[in-house]
């Protein structure tokens, strides 16, 4: 299996933290591919991620436009 490289563009910063792991948002090129939005948990010690989602351009602002319509109490 061939190794997975990243290399974070753009850092937009945390939705979330619980422990030492933190949810953020950034900007990834995954194997030197055109970067993408990312959402997934960090751990900044130890230097490990956890599963996430990366979404081009058009499917974040189709997030953010669905999540805008939401009614949250």
């Amino acid at each position: 299996m061939a190794d997975i490289t990243y290399e974070i563009t753009e850092q937009f910063g945390a939705i979330g933290s619980s422990g030492a792991w933190d949810t953020e948002v950034n900007l990834i090129s995954w194997n030197h591919a055109t970067p993408k939005y990312d959402i997934r948990k960090w751990n900044t010690e130890s230097g490990k991620m956890s599963k996430g989602i990366s979404l081009s351009k058009d499917e974040i602002i189709a997030l953010r436009d669905l999540l805008n319509t939401l009614e949250l109490s």
